[in-house]
């Protein structure tokens, strides 16, 4: 079962920033999760919430705002102090720190387009992935089952999962209908009847946001693929104790 760095360590540093992704190239994630909007003049950026308000000094809707005006706010004071110089980084810089990464670090970008539509957001992305010949280290997902849809019909080459909340006993066959094998959900679908019947049918499953130690350890034998957490140093330390 692989550890991925939720939004990056976001545990201990500032989310979806590239100090909270280098620190989980640090750690020996597996993988990282980040998630990507569109700015107003259509440039791919980083961050979680459709608002800036959260993790920023700023205020506003990201596709309201200019890529340099979203490149002028701080991402990193919220968290602490000490990380004002983080802003909110471009897809394009994720990627090339993934190609600058020697140890096979997995990347599973989720395209945040299931409040706002961003025109041409999959082509975008996928685009970006393959003209840095990412394709191997690359999952895309969403929780926008037209968009899973149009990113399979784009593109064979990379792997799309499809994102959901709650235990859904009907996940598998939904998943089917979208042309995916893999699924990411909650721990309680995971466990359940028809999770532990996907996985032992051949279906890839990952697990968010799992930071408990007691939850990650009953999923250790399952056939989870993987499981997402704030703090990757932790269930790595775990593994290795």
């Amino acid at each position: 079962m692989k550890i991925f760095a939720h939004r990056g360590c976001s545990g201990q540093y500032p989310e979806n920033t590239m100090l909270a992704f280098r620190k989980a190239i640090e750690a020996g994630a597996s993988g990282i999760e980040l998630d990507v909007q569109m700015s107003k003049d259509g440039e791919l950026v980083v961050i979680h919430d459709e608002r800036i308000d959260r993790t920023t000094d700023r205020v506003g809707y990201v596709k309201d705002m200019t890529y340099k005006e979203l490149r002028n706010a701080d991402a990193g004071s919220w968290f602490h102090p000490s990380f004002h110089n983080e802003r909110i980084p471009h897809l394009e810089e994720v990627l090339d720190l993934l190609l600058e990464d020697q140890s096979g670090t997995v990347l599973n970008i989720e395209l945040k387009n299931d409040v706002f539509d961003y025109p041409n957001l999959e082509e975008k992305a996928m685009r970006m992935a393959e003209e840095k010949n990412l394709a191997g280290r690359i999952v895309f997902s969403s929780f926008n089952k037209a968009s899973v849809k149009r990113m399979k019909q784009l593109n064979k080459v990379f792997e799309i999962a499809w994102l959901f909340e709650g235990n859904m006993p009907d996940a598998a066959l939904i998943a089917e209908q979208l042309g995916c094998s893999s699924i990411h959900c909650p721990a309680e679908f995971s466990l359940s009847e028809a999770g532990l019947e996907y996985m032992n049918n051949g279906g890839t499953l990952r697990v968010y946001t799992i930071n408990d130690l007691a939850l990650y350890q009953s999923l250790i034998h399952t056939k989870v693929s993987a499981v997402m957490t704030d703090f990757p140093d932790l269930l790595l330390r775990t593994i290795e104790e």
